[in-house]
């Protein structure tokens, strides 16, 4: 055997028909058929290149870290092989075929490719592929926002921004199938491994359809790149794949709570019905009723619809009948409302008195078509986004606009969805396509961002490999029918498996009178989504709550109230996020890959690491069918238990999404609030339920600045152990950067008997207060304890 190390410059080996060099980080073989290049990044993530003509390297928009430091690799030779080696894995490269086998650090074969022939690799006319053995208990998730499917073995995909062109509603747009608004070329394999082909090109999958023992990807081109990384769990893997694409930034603490769209009273057909009066009477109208909302958007007919591309541009233009914009921004914001951002299209237009489409030609800041002078912003030059900016969308920033929402990113490079214009056709703007709606996003969320001086949002439809950087991506305008529903929770499901964190939706659905019922029900999912976003065209109802009924105005109420309690715990999720990659969403698999139980379960979802939310997805149910993972659980709003392993008919009035928590679960809540005051938290509540372990990490800081990123924050730990009937619970010391104030501490702790004794830091803690002491609720069933915690203490509370 011959050894060398990944550190040496450049050796070569000749073996009958390959050659063998290795530069730095690279490590290249070469046959009469094809090159191969393999480059290490970690000791289990590497990236593939491999075809007849590889081109050089350049800009990748869907990668955030473009460069990556050299890692120590071992090379042994045979005379069939080449071995190399790092702490994780070992790779076998066949030196007749270039055929990879890839292995563990235990020896175990986790991914393979043909021997005879080019290997993996083949050409097809103008496509290149690569070829991948399929073991029989091999599984297959991610692929971005998919609506038809979670487990995709067996099936082919075909992965290319859209979603369905010119059809009639029910076979085109809203077909599921056809459905990809934000496809990802990432997948995981339940083998432990996952891939990311690394190409803008649109692609193509087979996981095992045309040929059950073969997973194939494909696109146009005369190579293949791509990434393969090993966890063996999916928790790390997508820690993997958003080390490449990107983290996920945290939004403001208050975009965790409600955002409310509006057409400011006449969506299209009715533009005549618009006012900035309108939006005020709307955010007082949430107001006066107690609803909390933090966010809110003006969607396309704030706009004058332009001379040239009508609704389907922008001219940066206010529609007549908004007499004072700046003074309606005032109000909202004199309202306590966060943040007030407006709807826009990719494309430039003339209105009646700004012609920008005109000046952007004149300047070349629009991407150049084939037929046409150019509409689309070029976003891929910064020239133009710094035009486009100073140009058309500050003038809408310097009254009051915070942010945009970024829709119709699909239309560049092939036909629009709304319409039959089409934009730039040729070769290199169809290979920008599926990048293109990155580009159209990123260039608001870091403008903004400047403008603002403070983290950025942006909210956008469609999306491709990266688009997590510049959050956050909304589901498509799905009809509000109960027969969208449930895809709609798959794609946000598929999305978190995809590593995209920050997904919403239209709650309630977006064109079409909604069935009240309906309404109610998906309100209740909405409110449990990562983001939570309610917004309509039907007219007049535009998804209002109090348009649906009392009984739908009353249920919204009571999970929009609910979701601002749980703000503690969805912003230390969304922190989790950003950390590792792990979504706020979760499908069950996620955390359960070798159950296969979970595999096909696509209506039921963990939301962070404690709940399991259960969305009842048919009109009049009574019931609905539950499966709970191993473990204990409890019901959410009863506290009754359940083993896990199982399934269980559950009661589901309509007033009630069915929760489960974990064993161990610890829940923090704050008290009411009708919006974020961008202030520290009051009182913090503790839900408990209790069991062998648990735990939960509360993060806090300013909610606002990006300071976070410098590790400017604080965490505090509470532990729970429950052992022979005593339960002891920990509030640890704070740590971090960050201040914490002393505040208030309230334990809701699920318990069926009345306690003996409840001692605090090995002192008997009194039966009474609000403030200090502590009770028990027969009813309930919980033991309810008040103190208060500085920063820098532990309290330790036991109980028997």
């Amino acid at each position: 055997m011959k050894k060398s190390f990944f550190f040496v410059l450049v050796l070569l080996y000749f073996s009958q028909n390959i050659t063998f060099a290795q530069t730095q980080n690279l490590l290249t073989f070469q046959t009469d058929d094809a090159e191969l290049q393999i480059a290490f990044y970690k000791p289990d993530l590497f990236r593939v290149k491999i075809g007849n003509e590889i081109q050089e390297e350049g800009f990748s928009y869907m990668l955030e870290k473009q460069q990556w430091p050299a890692i120590p690799v071992e090379k042994e030779e045979s005379q069939s092989s080449y071995l190399i080696k790092t702490q994780a894995l070992k790779l076998e490269i066949d030196k007749n075929t270039l055929a990879i086998k890839v292995y563990n650090a235990s020896g175990d074969l986790i991914s393979s490719e043909a021997s005879n022939g080019a290997g993996g690799y083949y050409q097809h006319e103008i496509k290149a592929g690569i070829s991948k053995n399929i073991s029989a208990e091999e599984h297959f998730f991610g692929f971005g926002e998919r609506m038809d499917f979670m487990d995709q073995k067996g099936k082919s995909l075909s992965l290319n921004v859209g979603r369905g062109l010119l059809k009639p509603h029910i076979i085109g747009a809203y077909n599921i199938l056809e459905a990809n608004y934000a496809p990802v070329p990432f997948m995981m394999s339940t083998k432990g491994y996952g891939l990311f082909y690394h190409t803008s090109q649109p692609s193509e999958f087979d996981l095992g359809k045309s040929n059950k023992d073969k997973l194939t990807f494909e696109a146009e081109g005369t190579y293949v790149d791509y990434f393969f990384m090993y966890g063996p769990e999916f928790t790390h893997l997508i820690n993997h794949y958003t080390d490449l694409t990107g983290k996920s930034p945290l939004l403001p603490r208050f975009a965790h709570g409600l955002h409310v769209g509006t057409y400011s009273g006449g969506t299209w057909g009715h533009e005549h019905l618009t006012s900035g009066e309108y939006v005020v009477s709307l955010a007082k109208r949430y107001r006066q009723k107690g609803i909390p909302f933090d966010v809110l958007h003006l969607d396309s007919t704030w706009r004058l619809f332009g001379k040239n591309g009508g609704s389907g541009a922008t001219s940066f233009e206010w529609r007549e009948t908004f007499t004072n914009p700046k003074s309606m921004f005032d109000q909202l914001y004199g309202m306590d409302v966060n943040m007030v951002g407006l709807h826009v299209r990719p494309r430039f237009d003339n209105g009646n008195n700004l012609n920008l489409l005109d000046q952007a030609r004149e300047a070349g800041h629009v991407y150049p078509e084939e037929n046409n002078k150019g509409e689309f912003v070029n976003f891929f030059d910064d020239k133009a986004v710094d035009w486009w900016w100073e140009n058309g969308v500050m003038k809408i920033a310097e009254i009051g606009a915070m942010f945009l929402k970024t829709d119709e990113g699909s239309a560049f490079g092939r036909q629009a969805n709304e319409s039959s214009k089409t934009g730039p056709t040729s070769a290199a703007a169809k290979k920008l396509h599926n990048v293109f709606p990155v580009a159209y996003a990123k260039a608001p969320y870091e403008k903004f961002k400047e403008h603002n001086k403070m983290r950025g949002m942006n909210h956008t439809r469609e999306g491709y490999a990266g688009i997590q950087r510049y959050p956050f991506i909304w589901a498509g305008d799905w009809p509000s029918e109960w027969q969208y529903y449930a895809p709609v929770i798959r794609a946000g499901i598929n999305m978190g498996l995809s590593g995209v964190g920050y997904w919403s939706h239209n709650m309630g659905g977006f064109e079409h009178d909604a069935d009240p019922e309906l309404f109610a029900r998906w309100v209740q999912f909405g409110m449990f989504s990562p983001v939570a976003h309610v917004f309509g065209m039907d007219h007049p109802g535009y998804k209002e709550p109090w348009n649906y009924g009392s009984e739908a105005e009353q249920i919204f109420t009571k999970y929009a109230k609910l979701r601002y309690n749980l703000i503690p715990y969805i912003y230390s999720t969304a922190f989790q996020q950003h950390q590792t990659g792990v979504p706020i969403m979760r499908a069950l698999v996620l955390h359960h890959q070798e159950d296969l139980n979970t595999y096909s379960i696509d209506d039921q979802y963990y939301f962070g690491d404690q709940m399991i939310i259960c969305p009842v997805t048919t009109k009049s149910a009574k019931t609905r069918v539950v499966y709970l993972p191993e473990g204990k659980w409890f019901d959410f709003w009863t506290g009754k238990p359940y083993e896990g392993n199982d399934y269980y008919n559950i009661v589901t009035p309509l007033e009630t999404l069915p929760i489960f928590v974990k064993e161990g679960a610890i829940i923090p809540t704050q008290d009411d609030v009708l919006f974020d005051n961008k202030k520290d938290y009051g009182q913090i509540t503790f839900e408990v339920f209790p069991g062998k372990n648990g735990s939960f990490e509360l993060f806090e800081d300013d909610g606002i600045s990006e300071k976070y990123m410098d590790k400017n924050y604080s965490t505090t730990l509470i532990t729970s152990e429950t052992e022979n009937n005593k339960t002891q619970i920990t509030l640890h010391e704070s740590k971090g950067n960050y201040e914490v104030p002393t505040r208030g501490i309230v334990l809701k702790i699920h318990s069926s008997e009345t306690p003996q004794q409840v001692q605090v830091d090995g002192k008997v803690f009194s039966k009474s207060g609000d403030t200090e002491g502590w009770s028990y609720d027969s009813a309930k069933k919980l033991i309810l304890l008040h103190t208060q915690k500085t920063s820098n203490q532990n309290i330790t509370i036991t109980i028997n």
